[in-house]
Order: structure tokens, then sequence, then C-alpha cells
């Protein structure tokens, strides 16, 4: 039942590909994990377009027919037109041109899987229930990006609340025609989750780790020499103070110009790259509990604690390794089973491709 959610929320995505996605073919997102595993979850994509005739003219301005069904060249620029306005500020104005042909083919092989998808749910006459439409919706939520809500990527994407559950329905329906192919429903054997743990190792390591808190006494652009110099001195005072003793938590609250001063300075645990240089050196050198000496940083005058030191390890084959690997390789399963029968609708179908 688990492994029929999980793939229930990657055929809604499919669904809801051309109204949540800007660029790019796939999207990558982590499997589930516990010690930084970053194994990567298969995705719904479209197989490329392959062996389909292109004459030069289509009827009625078509760019691409399948089965009847036509894209017209009017249709692809307006949705062109939107994916790029999407994208404008986020890729470099020399890449732009090169961007909107890679637009304009992920659009024609998408109308041209959802035309062949659509036309066999209805062939085969897939129902859904309300509720099955509730709890999808449900997913969809919990799916989001803390502070994302429905209603901001709806305004944002601008797309109606009917038009998001036509997307749903659509996504689940496919959700449901993959799920009848017994090829989906394999579960991965003993042998085949060992066998990737040992491929993989890599995938199961966690690197060193610390926890940190800090006091930071911070610079600003208009400083002159003088201001400098009392900030430096501020931060030696609270330095001496926590040497001497002093409760971190509060000389934080009083003193520190970071948020984390209302967590006592605490800036939770963190690897290596994730801190400016000085302030990372610092971090991993420190011993535990001690308070280290002053660290400058871009951002001003660090007076730094470690609290804990966490060791690079591998997570072990236990039973949690094998759920994720489980989870993972019974998606590749339903993946390929996606592909294939995409590719086997496509080659019983008229699909005619018109060049421009």
């Amino acid at each position: 039942m688990r492994q029929k959610r999980l793939f229930g929320v990657v055929a809604v995505l499919l669904g809801l590909m051309l109204l949540f996605s800007a660029c790019g073919s796939k999207e990558e997102k982590k499997m589930p994990s516990s010690g930084g595993t970053g194994i990567q979850a298969p995705q719904a994509s479209s197989p490329p377009l392959e062996g389909i005739p292109t004459p030069r003219l289509g009827p009625a301005g078509a760019v691409v027919e399948v089965d009847g069904a036509i894209l017209t060249e009017k249709q692809l620029d307006r949705e062109l037109k939107e994916k790029m306005a999407a994208m404008k500020g986020k890729i470099p104005a020399a890449k732009m041109e090169e961007a909107r042909k890679g637009l304009r083919q992920r659009v024609i092989e998408d109308f041209v899987v959802r035309t062949l998808l659509t036309n066999e749910v209805k062939r085969r006459n897939i129902q859904l229930a309300d509720r099955e439409v509730n709890e999808a919706m449900e997913q969809l939520k919990a799916s989001f990006p803390p502070g994302t809500t429905l209603e901001t990527l709806m305004k944002k994407n601008k797309i109606t609340r009917e038009k998001l559950r036509e997307e749903i329905v659509f996504g689940l329906k496919i959700n449901k025609l993959v799920l009848s192919q017994p090829k989906a429903k394999e579960k991965p054997t003993e042998k085949e989750i060992q066998g990737f743990y040992r491929k993989n190792t890599d995938k199961f390591k966690s690197p060193e780790s610390v926890r940190v808190r800090h006091i930071l006494i911070a610079k600003a652009p208009a400083d002159d020499a003088a201001a400098i110099r009392d900030k430096k001195n501020k931060a030696d005072g609270v330095q001496k103070q926590l040497a001497a003793g002093g409760n971190f938590a509060e000389l934080a609250k009083t003193n520190s110009d970071c948020p984390s001063k209302e967590a006592g300075g605490d800036l939770g645990t963190f690897t290596r790259g994730q801190m400016v240089k000085p302030f990372e050196d610092a971090a991993f050198s420190q011993k535990i509990n001690a308070i280290g000496p002053v660290v400058e940083t871009e951002y001003g005058y660090h007076v730094i604690q470690v609290l804990e030191k966490h060791p690079p390890k591998t997570m072990p084959l236990d039973a949690q390794a094998k759920e994720m690997i489980s989870s993972y390789l019974q998606r590749q399963k339903q993946q390929a089973t996606f592909n294939h029968l995409v590719r086997e609708l496509r080659g019983k179908a008229n699909v005619v491709l018109y060049q421009p």
C-alpha cells in the first residue's frame, strides 16, 4: 500500500509538470534518508521523441499530431511565452535562446505523451472516487517546502482550483494505469537490495559534522576604523566573560547580532562546506565545550563554542536501510514500467511531428 502511495505522488506531479515547472526535463529529488544519503529518486518523465516522421507543413498550423489531436504553433508559442517569462532573470540572457529551444522540445514531447496516456485511460475506462482525489491533494500539500501553500502556487502559476483538480485527477488515473501492469507490482528481492547497497556504499555515508553555537558582533559596510575597533573590543570582552564561566545563552541574547540568539546562539549541526572558511576551520578544530578565540569573517566577529562532534560514518544495511532501498528500487520498477508503456502506446499511435 505504501508503494502505491509513493508512486501516486510521482504520478500526480507528472500531471502537474506543465504547470509547476519552468525548465528542465527532470526534477531530481532525494529519496527519504537518515544519515545524509544522496540517492536520487526517479521521476515520471517522457521518453524522447524518436522515429517520428517530420513533414515540412502541418494542417491548421499544427506542430505535432497524435491520432488526430493537434498542438498548433499558436498554442505552442503561448505556452513558451509563459514559461520563458517565468525564467526571466534566472538564466543569463545569452542562454535564453538555447533555453527556448529546449523548452519547445519539452512542450512537444509532453503533448505527445499526455495525449497517448489520455487516450489509453479513456480506452480502459479508468475511474476515480472523490476520496482518492482528496487524499492526493493532501499528499501534494504535504510535499511542499515550509512556507509554501497551495494558494501561493496556484497564484504564481495562474491556475484555478478547478484546473488543479483536473490535473490531479489526470495524474491519479495514470497512476492506476501504471500500477495495473504486473511489472510495476514486483517487489525488490533481498538479493537486489543487498546488491544495490554493495554497489552504492558511498551513498550511505554521512560526513563529519559539528553542532555549534556562537555570538556574532556584526560588521556593517558603513563602519569606519573606529567602529571596527569598537566591535572587535566588544567581541573580545564577550569572549573573556564566557571563558570566565559566563552563561552563553544569556550573553548571546543580549549581545549577538545573529537571529540564532533567540536559541542561545545555537546554529544546529552542519558539515564542511556549509559555513564560511574561517568559521568552519574554527568549528572543526576546537574542542567540545571550549570557548575559542574570536574569529573574524566577512560577517563580523564570532565567539564559538562546539557542543557536539560527529565523526563520519556509514549507515549499516539494517531494517531502515533496507526499507529505503526497497522503496527506491520499487520506484525504479514503476518508472521503467511507465516508460515501457509510453513506448508501446507510441508504437501503436499515428504520431506526426511537423518541422517549423
